[in-house]
């Protein structure tokens, strides 16, 4: 039965390893990941506001208040525009790597806020609603991005381009390279401004995040999507797949998008509207919850395991558990299958249970920084509880979760050590 299991995952190798390597997916995956930088600045300037209303000793921060809502506008409530810049960049440079990834950039911001509409303010000045700039535009943004970027390549491949002589500097050239695909791709996001603004959703970004965004958030949002992510990703581990790789860039927007909106709402001073999220995720799920094996090890009988911990255990402490996953081994160790698979997802609904009945505080949706050590990687929620809740996985949970699996499987290697010593004895 192994055997065939093991063949089936080995016959999909290839297709998974095809996923990971998708250059779409890929792309939304980098997008995402570039604006890790802007979204930590803005959500340390979102903490640094409302901190003083939970903390007196703070309050000289209100002082500096105008200057935090600032930095979470231009970062946080800005998100849109740094996706589809970098959507469409990442596109060009995964397709065609020697083409300049930056123009087709531009184009692509080009064409967003050619598609976002112009309001006025009190004074009668022409300004951009901030509402689609932020998470309510992530998947126009998106959109935009690919397939502004597609049509650039299309241009270009077919040398549809003012073409310079062979004197003229590099710099000028690519200028002059990029006019037509600018002016093609303007026109196209033109027609279908105008298109939308004749319909009820008066634009493209309403229609998108109403037909497409919302229902895609409700469902990828659940608590049973949390649940199918996480044992796929943890079984695709286990066959020796990268499974945060394939499974990770179809679900990193929603996620990340839903983190911007409990952003917003903490920086509104309203309770964070959803539960789960990307922060929730890499939170509770922080190092697959390997350390509680790690710390078995250091106690195994087995000299095979307390080597293993020892070596370990203090990449473990800052989430690292590569060490033991492939030192142990976890993958196709079927006597620690159970274990390796489930913990995550009980870890996630234990939480999510938490969290629901207000024993937990919601997850304000900082992004996790990764490396940062146990208890700290929690702490940039900025909640206590989320802390604690951190700590009580890693540190007892998960134990518990792998200690019958693992006193088996030490209780064995013992007993492999203990004859191969009679052995030498005999020798």
């Amino acid at each position: 039965m192994k055997e065939k299991i093991t063949g089936i995952f080995d016959k999909l190798s290839p297709f998974f390893d095809k996923l990971g390597n998708n250059p779409y997916l890929k792309s939304v995956s980098g997008a995402m990941m570039g604006t890790l930088g802007p979204i930590l600045i803005g959500s340390v300037a979102v903490l640094l506001l409302v901190l003083p209303n939970n903390l007196s000793a703070l309050s000289f921060l209100t002082n500096y208040s105008d200057v935090f809502s600032k930095l979470n506008q231009i970062t946080i409530g800005s998100m849109a525009l740094y996706v589809v810049i970098l959507m469409a960049y990442h596109l060009v440079k995964n397709l065609r790597p020697k083409e300049d990834g930056i123009s087709a950039g531009i184009i692509a911001l080009l064409s967003f806020l050619i598609i976002t509409p112009l309001d006025q303010t009190i004074d009668e000045v022409s300004a951009i609603p901030t509402t689609w700039l932020s998470a309510q535009g992530v998947f126009s943004a998106m959109i935009v991005g690919l397939i502004s970027a597609r049509i650039y390549i299309f241009l270009i491949d077919r040398g549809i381009t003012i073409k310079m002589p062979a004197g003229v500097p590099p710099m000028v050239t690519k200028v002059f390279e990029s006019l037509v695909p600018t002016v093609v791709i303007s026109l196209l996001f033109i027609a279908v401004d105008v298109i939308f603004g004749a319909t009820s959703f008066n634009n493209m970004h309403q229609f998108v995040y109403s037909i497409i965004q919302q229902p895609l958030q409700g469902i990828g949002g659940s608590m049973g999507a949390v649940i199918l992510i996480s044992l796929i990703q943890q079984i695709l581990w286990f066959f020796g797949i990268h499974g945060t790789n394939v499974v990770m860039p179809i679900v990193q927007a929603l996620w990340m998008a839903m983190d911007v909106e409990n952003l917003n709402a903490v920086a509104a001073g309203q309770t964070p509207p959803n539960i789960t999220g990307y922060a929730f995720f890499m939170i509770i799920t922080w190092g697959g919850t390997g350390l509680g094996l790690v710390l078995l090890m250091l106690r195994a009988k087995s000299k095979q395991y307390r080597e293993t911990g020892k070596v370990a255990i203090i990449p473990a402490l800052f989430g690292i558990t590569e060490p033991v996953i492939f030192g142990t081994p976890l993958v196709l160790n079927f006597k620690l299958a159970v274990p390796f698979i489930t913990n995550n997802t009980i870890a996630l609904i234990l939480a999510f249970a938490l969290t629901k009945i207000g024993l937990i505080a919601r997850f304000t949706g900082v992004t996790a920084i990764f490396g940062l050590p146990l208890g700290f990687h929690a702490a940039v929620q900025g909640k206590i509880s989320i802390i604690l809740l951190q700590l009580f996985i890693q540190l007892i949970l998960s134990p518990l979760l792998w200690y019958p699996w693992f006193k088996m499987a030490d209780k064995e290697a013992y007993a492999l050590e203990q004859a191969a010593l009679e052995q030498q004895k005999n020798a």
